[in-house]
């Protein structure tokens, strides 16, 4: 037996209101996403040029042995 057409209609409703607070949902996690990868990228370069600088400040020779060689 089919739901009469104001049932039918009141389901279609509840659905597309689960659907949309489903949709704000994943959009607030895709923005956190992309806040944290944004973060996590600068992070990154920052820690790249810290690794280059020291990089420079290495001496290229190497050591020498130790004494008792």
């Amino acid at each position: 037996m089919e739901e009469p057409p104001l049932k039918q209609l009141q389901n279609l409703e509840s659905r597309i209101a689960f659907q949309e607070d489903l949709l704000q949902k994943l959009d607030d996690a895709l923005s956190g996403q992309q806040r944290q990868l944004l973060e996590m990228q600068r992070h990154i370069e920052l820690l790249t040029q810290q690794i280059k600088v020291l990089m420079q400040e290495i001496p290229d020779t190497p050591e020498s042995p130790p004494p008792h060689y």
